[in-house]
């Protein structure tokens, strides 16, 4: 793809309402998100299995002298783990609040906005503590419990699993 083409497609997607875009050829396909830190283009590469660590994704577009080599454009660093828990800690007194889906963990309503909580805070039953993003629905997770929260399991705009722990509260 042209790198006028993209800025083309570009100029127009800026003026129109829309909050996805997504365009497939057989040389390149583009996806687009509004309000969300994401843009990939991506030329066709073959997969190839990796060792159990997280692997970069790594966004390319046809290089000039041929449409079907690619080079790198840039690359997204993973996201940091979060800490196991200190052996010595007592955490048999505290609520693992779970995914009840799998899909996108998101500490708060958007990017520009305040965490919903953080560590030390007190909630009631029924507080909206996180947002988990599944198929494009935003589902808000919401306290079982009334509490202090102790520890947040995971990092913002972290894939979770369904079941996996994502803060430990103690009940007040």
């Amino acid at each position: 793809m042209d790198p006028r083409d993209l800025k083309k497609i570009l100029d127009a997607l800026s003026d129109a309402e829309f909050s996805e875009f997504s365009l497939k050829t057989s040389e390149y396909e583009i996806s687009l998100k509004r309000g969300v830190e994401q843009v990939f283009v991506q030329a066709p590469a073959p997969v190839v299995a990796g060792p159990q660590q997280p692997v970069p994704i790594v966004v390319t577009q046809p290089t000039p002298q041929t449409q079907q080599a690619t080079q790198p454009v840039a690359q997204a660093q993973p996201a940091p783990e979060a800490a196991p828990a200190a052996p010595t800690e007592d955490t048999s007194k505290l609520v693992p609040v779970k995914a009840p889906i799998v899909g996108t963990y998101y500490s708060a309503s958007s990017p520009d906005a305040a965490p919903y909580i953080q560590v030390g805070d007190r909630v009631q039953l029924g507080q909206v503590l996180c947002i988990v993003e599944a198929m494009k629905l935003m589902n808000e997770i919401e306290s079982e419990v009334a509490g202090i929260v102790r520890k947040i399991l995971v990092n913002n705009a972290q894939p979770v699993e369904y079941g996996q722990d994502l803060f430990l509260i103690e009940p007040a």
